[in-house]
């Protein structure tokens, strides 16, 4: 093998060293017969002394296969994740072959702070990837014959009819293992070779959420909590899937709760728990929508009303209704930018005079990943790296780019910031709205809003992120 190669092996290899043995002998799976098991090793070690002891460990002859160390050190944090900072959980052996590798797998993927567990089925193999960062990294390969066993249990420990093959079911899962517990979204898709089931995990501890943390400038924070501080009126957030909504209407709800308020949610599904507020899950197969329960909501005497998300015309309407009676509404919707959302919303068919008069905030969002802090580069910048067409908001001669190492699993990424563009309703732009004007943005640079893009460039020219994770931000602003 080439020095500087990298070390590819088959995931469904991986079972035959348990993690902590390779961690341990600093070695790798590269092939088995019945006489003998082949391994990479690093080029600094006896092999003699290694071989030996590994023989005695797995019963089989040995042939070691030398590399460098970088090589092994890649490939260990790649294929045989380990979570540094929960030692006791760190040590939990995965191996498909186990009774308790859904239990053990669940574990696995909360430790790497995953948000979402994938395991699907193709014509010659399934795999079960997750989602750490916002990427998705495959961990297993499970054999055709034991995947239906995994599914039907996934099924029986969220309720579902293991008969069904044919419809898509969604359930939920209240994981206990240990000292972790957590609730786990279940759905299920049938698909050509098979069910294909993704469990979404859920954070159900909001205690260590904050505004002040999520990612917001200052000027942002500002203009954001003057629109959550007022009585009434609709707050709304916009963004793609998985770009951090649900954490910053938490992190609003958390700052409003308070013994003298009255706060109502519907949510599919609730994410996270808060105490004093009173969560409502949504169940559409029984006729509880959002738009249901903000009818229902309206008889409950509240004070502060968060919908999950606005995703049709009878919820727009209902919202509306709540704002103009006095209430405060936060909630979501999809649109690519903050001021996109008034457009959204007269599409939907709400006359623009009712959006003028009862939309108070809006504001965008997406997550940033940020480069590894242990092996991030500073190396001299060149333009052509931006979008054609776009006119940088101050030069740069230098900029971080992701290497990799053990840290951060070799992505050369660890950890995701929001990135955040907030815009409050005055008068003015009220009067815009109602004369329907879409085209606002001398209006906005006079007030100083900051688009997603500047924002995103100055992570970027901080040095936190790299011009590869903001680069889509670049082609709008």
């Amino acid at each position: 093998m080439n020095l500087t190669e990298d070390i590819v092996l088959l995931t469904d290899n991986l079972h035959w060293l348990a993690k902590d043995q390779a961690w341990h002998y600093r070695v790798l799976p590269k092939g088995r017969t019945e006489k003998y098991f082949s391994l990479y090793c690093e080029d600094n070690v006896n092999t003699t002394e290694l071989s030996s002891e590994l023989e005695i460990l797995l019963g089989l002859e040995v042939k070691l296969n030398p590399v460098s160390a970088t090589q092994i050190a890649k490939a260990l944090s790649k294929y045989y994740i380990k979570d540094n900072a929960l030692q006791g959980s760190a040590q939990l052996q995965i191996n498909h072959h186990e009774d308790d590798f859904l239990m053990n797998l669940i574990g696995e993927a909360k430790n790497l702070k995953s948000s979402d567990i994938h395991i699907e089925s193709y014509e010659n193999k399934c795999r079960v990837r997750i989602r750490i960062d916002g990427m998705m990294v495959e961990r297993y390969l499970l054999k055709r014959d034991e995947y239906p066993a995994l599914i039907n249990k996934i099924k029986i420990i969220s309720n579902l009819d293991i008969a069904e093959k044919r419809l898509p079911q969604d359930g939920r899962i209240n994981f206990k293992h240990g000292e972790q517990q957590f609730d786990i979204r279940v759905s299920i898709l049938p698909t050509l070779h098979g069910e294909k089931v993704v469990l979404r995990l859920l954070n159900n501890d909001a205690t260590e959420i904050d505004l002040n943390s999520l990612g917001f400038s200052k000027f942002d924070l500002d203009n954001y909590l003057q629109g959550a501080k007022r009585p009434n009126g609709i707050l709304l957030i916009s963004g793609p899937t998985g770009s951090g909504k649900t954490t910053t209407l938490y992190a609003t709800l958390k700052l409003l709760n308070k013994e003298t308020r009255n706060i109502l949610t519907i949510e599919d599904p609730v994410e996270y728990t808060l105490e004093g507020i009173n969560q409502v899950q949504l169940k559409e197969s029984i006729g509880l929508s959002f738009a249901a329960a903000l009818r229902t909501f309206l008889r409950q005497d509240p004070d502060v009303i968060m919908v999950g998300e606005i995703r049709d015309t009878e919820t727009a309407n209902m919202a509306i209704r709540a704002a103009l009676t006095g209430h405060l509404v936060l909630s979501t919707i999809h649109t690519n930018s903050a001021w996109g959302t008034v457009s959204r919303l007269i599409d939907m068919g709400i006359p623009p005079f009712l959006v003028a008069s009862t939309l108070n905030t809006t504001a965008a969002q997406r997550l940033i990943r940020l480069l590894c802090t242990h092996c991030k580069e500073e190396v001299p910048f060149d333009d052509s790296l931006y979008p054609k067409q776009f006119k940088p908001y101050n030069e740069v001669s230098h900029h971080c780019i992701p290497k990799g190492c053990e840290k951060c699993y070799y992505t050369g990424y660890k950890g995701r910031k929001a990135v955040y563009e907030v815009i409050p309703i005055d008068q003015d732009l009220a009067f815009e709205i109602k004369k329907g004007n879409m085209y606002i943005q001398n209006l906005l640079q006079d007030r100083g809003i900051q688009t997603l893009g500047e924002n995103a460039f100055r992570l970027f020219c901080e040095g936190l992120t790299s011009i590869e994770e903001i680069y889509p931000l670049l082609f709008n602003y």
